[in-house]
């Protein structure tokens, strides 16, 4: 069942500063409405991904995956190589942890 909102506010703020909140509120996927409710209440409003930062990370997991299986390929032959390539897909892996919040 869908909450109705049948209570109207009102602010006012300048032309730019509201083409910002449309194109920020248009980034989000969100309505004006919708984007302003969540910014008063402190509720986290995320941009939605363009499709060349989706293949980027894409490809940044793909270059973790392919870091973790290369070093599982030399654990037992050089085990200073596996260490830094662990660390390296785990960098990566962090990155990617921020970049989806």
């Amino acid at each position: 069942m869908k909450k109705t909102k049948k209570t109207v506010i009102q602010f006012r703020c300048g032309i730019y500063e509201k083409k910002l909140l449309k194109k920020r509120a248009q980034k989000a996927g969100l309505s004006l409405s919708e984007f302003c409710l969540r910014a008063a209440l402190d509720i986290k409003v995320i941009e939605i991904l363009n499709q060349e930062q989706v293949e980027c990370y894409k490809t940044l997991m793909k270059y973790s995956n392919n870091f973790t299986a290369i070093g599982n390929m030399y654990r037992k032959h050089n085990p200073q190589l596996t260490e830094e390539v662990y660390a390296l897909a785990k960098e990566i892996k962090e990155h990617l942890n921020n970049f989806k919040q």
